[in-house]
């Protein structure tokens, strides 16, 4: 199936549930609370969500604990009721992926390789803990490949036993919604994707831009 809309498919599955009388149980993973927001605001009447924190290539460690706090804070001030899950996140887990990014930008197969490497373990927990669904905030980003992540989720889908549901939040102006909402909820917004390398980008790129200041 090509050039699929993602955001008209879920909601198809959306009315779809709605019509059935039935409200169900979602597990979504969280890439950071600023993503989170629109997400959250547009479905949480639809599903009973639950937050699953698996970002194992964040970096450094303080990072990931900033970051996992900060869900922790949109939680309650955007007065969710589901649970925040927090596995372990052992950066040892982001070893095989690091190698390829070492030599590949952002964007590439490496980033492909990270969310499924996220994707598969919400799959995974879905699967074991009586989810109906399981879904992404990936999507929300235009950094993001929607088509990759929803390919991915797919496949796992028939991997796992799990309904993965279709979406690309970005869409309806999301990304800008995500911004407004984080704003409003007053929360920490990172200016790098997460992994060791972006944080290196994006430390270059600050250097590059402070260095055309100078020169000019």
């Amino acid at each position: 199936m090509n050039n699929i809309n993602y955001n008209v498919e879920m909601e198809k599955i959306i009315e779809k549930n709605k019509k059935e009388g039935l409200k169900p149980k979602l597990l979504m993973q969280v890439c950071c609370a600023p993503c989170s927001t629109a997400v959250m605001y547009r479905i949480k009447d639809d599903f009973d969500i639950d937050m699953f924190y698996y970002n194992p290539m964040i970096y450094p460690r303080s990072e990931l604990d900033k970051r996992t706090k900060q869900v922790e804070i949109l939680a309650s001030r955007m007065g969710l009721d589901g649970k925040i899950i927090v596995p372990e996140n052992n950066i040892a887990d982001f070893a095989n992926i690091a190698k390829k990014r070492r030599e590949l930008p952002e964007g590439g197969k490496a980033c492909y390789d990270c969310y499924k490497l996220r994707l598969e373990e919400a799959a995974k927990y879905a699967g074991e803990n009586g989810y109906d669904y399981f879904c992404t905030t990936l999507s929300i980003s235009p950094y993001k490949n929607s088509k990759w992540i929803n390919q991915i989720g797919k496949a796992l889908e028939e991997n796992y036993g799990v309904k993965y549901l279709y979406s690309d939040f970005k869409k309806r102006n999301g990304y800008k919604i995500s911004i407004d909402l984080s704003k409003q909820y007053d929360l920490y917004r990172q200016s790098y994707c997460g992994c060791i390398f972006s944080y290196k980008e994006m430390q270059e790129h600050k250097k590059n831009i402070n260095q055309e200041g100078t020169d000019n």
